[in-house]
């Protein structure tokens, strides 16, 4: 049955107060704290590691936060009127950076993109008339975008959460700004994001690394992300299985990921999550930074989301490494007041990657080129 914006917010209405109430027992949100070791306090750590998430609180400041936003809103307002108008790019940048979908639409659900792993559609309420013909979901390449995105990837205290989770040789994924307009976000059907390492003898619970989630807006249980609590230490889900178990997209037992704006939120890319339509009146712009551990990537072979496939060796990763050094003295120059992190890979090679307006054409264009995937 047909199922308007309107429907949407009303079934939706019953399932976020109780997954609010979840979310906020749960104990495991506040700011960044280190210990005199310079490592994440451990009580986070276990709550990081217990539930598979954790909001830190007040990661940006209201000044940051403003630049953000104006940076954002100035690479959205660039976007050609349309997908088909977005085919000719004349300024370098190999991958498009726009991804379009339907207003509040499942682009993936249900069918084989993404090497399968959304195998249940989500709910797709209808738009009305005088709605938009479509609608910006995604930006690839937050780095090279946008100044602001570089200085947030090289933001000390984040820097020193991936050391503490993942190792001090800690490498990236890629970087992506997830877009949920109001009343047209569109959806992410139920998944978990490594698709590698599941069948690997020594697999664990951190195998496939996390994404730290920057949100530039109040991240409501209208539009944010739904996770199921500890599901990263169970292996592969039955998403199929649960899904039909609770007659709907609506799994039993998930919490919303709420946070303020300038939160940061570090979550397990095992746990299972998804996101509904945003048939809300709240938007949601989120700064995605994924990280792994190295010993997770050296030596991999892997199909990646378009189905590519790539083997990544020590070559490849120092090379797309060097961004993170590259972010840290960015960060540097604007906020000189802060002690910058110290990549350990890179120690003592940090002229390698010093920001400038030539670096930004030799090593910071085109970067995500070199994304890595497992």
């Amino acid at each position: 049955m047909e199922m308007t914006a309107a429907d949407h917010v009303r079934v939706m209405s019953d399932y976020s107060r109780a997954g609010i109430e979840r979310a906020m027992a749960l104990g495991n949100r506040g700011p960044i704290r280190f210990g005199g070791d310079g490592r994440l306090d451990p009580a986070i750590l276990d709550a990081y590691w217990t539930v598979g998430f954790y909001v830190f609180e007040g990661v940006v400041g209201p000044e940051e936060l403003a630049e953000l936003r104006a940076d954002v809103d100035a690479v959205l307002a660039r976007a050609p009127a349309s997908p088909d108008a977005d085919k000719d790019r004349t300024d370098g940048i190999v991958k498009p950076p726009y991804r379009w979908a339907k207003p509040l639409s499942d682009p993936v659900g249900g069918t084989d993109k993404n090497n399968g792993r959304h195998p249940v559609a989500m709910q797709q309420p209808t738009l009305g008339d005088g709605g938009p013909a479509w609608t910006i979901e995604l930006l690839h390449g937050n780095l090279h975008l946008m100044d602001t995105a570089l200085r947030l990837y090289g933001h000390p205290g984040l820097l020193g959460v991936a050391a503490s989770i993942l190792g001090d040789d800690f490498v990236p994924y890629n970087e992506v700004t997830f877009v949920k307009e109001p009343g047209l976000g569109p959806s992410v059907a139920w998944h978990q994001d490594g698709t590698t390492h599941w069948d690997a003898a020594d697999w664990d619970q951190g195998a496939h690394g996390f994404n730290f989630m920057t949100q530039l807006y109040p991240s409501t249980a209208g539009n944010c992300v739904w996770v199921l609590p500890g599901s990263h230490k169970k292996g592969k889900a039955d998403i199929r299985k649960l899904v039909a178990a609770c007659g709907s997209d609506r799994i039993e037992g998930a919490v919303p990921m709420l946070s303020g704006a300038g939160d940061t939120i570090v979550t397990n890319r095992q746990l299972l999550h998804g996101s509904f339509a945003n048939s809300s009146p709240d938007r949601r712009v989120t700064l995605n930074a994924g990280f792994f551990p190295r010993k997770r990537v050296l030596g991999v072979t892997t199909r990646r989301l378009e189905g590519a496939i790539e083997t990544f060796d020590l070559d490849r990763i120092n090379a797309r490494a060097r961004i993170i050094q590259l972010a840290i003295d960015a960060r540097r120059k604007r906020f000189p007041h802060e002690t910058p992190h110290v990549y350990k890979p890179l120690q003592g090679r940090e002229d390698e990657a010093r920001w400038n307006e030539t670096t930004r054409q030799t090593l910071l264009k085109n970067y995500n080129q070199l994304d890595m995937f497992i």
